[in-house]
């Protein structure tokens, strides 16, 4: 359990580190030296954000599903209201993945031109 709390920081670090010099402003000097970095920074912490959001939201679904399948084996006659509210939820759930799709898309378009990078530093 310890193993998995240090990834998960260490993960959730990473991601708004290179969150935090993605949204740095344009014309700073912090920009302009950090360029590269922030090229792949980005590029990095999408995948990480995308990674950790469909699986967290593949094991609640798990999870989920599972509840709704034991509870209509005990009681069948309920089976309907079970599995109504059993897609609510999956609705739901589903919805996190999503925000986390708009936020890397968001990031994504934060990229600066690669051509522009390499003219800076050379």
């Amino acid at each position: 359990m310890r193993k998995t709390r240090l990834i998960g920081s260490l993960t959730a670090i990473l991601v708004l580190g290179m969150a935090s010099m993605a949204l740095a402003a344009p014309g700073s000097p912090e920009a302009q030296a950090a360029g590269v970095w922030i090229f792949f920074g980005i590029a990095i912490a999408c995948g990480f954000g995308i990674g950790v959001a469909a699986m967290g939201t593949g094991i609640g679904m798990g999870n989920a599903i599972n509840g709704a399948l034991q509870g209509t084996a005990r009681n069948p006659e309920a089976g309907g209201k079970i599995m109504t509210t059993m897609i609510i939820g999956l609705a739901l759930i589903e919805s996190l993945c999503i925000y986390a799709l708009v936020i890397c898309f968001i990031m994504v378009f934060k990229i600066p031109d690669f051509a522009s990078i390499i003219d800076k530093l050379f």
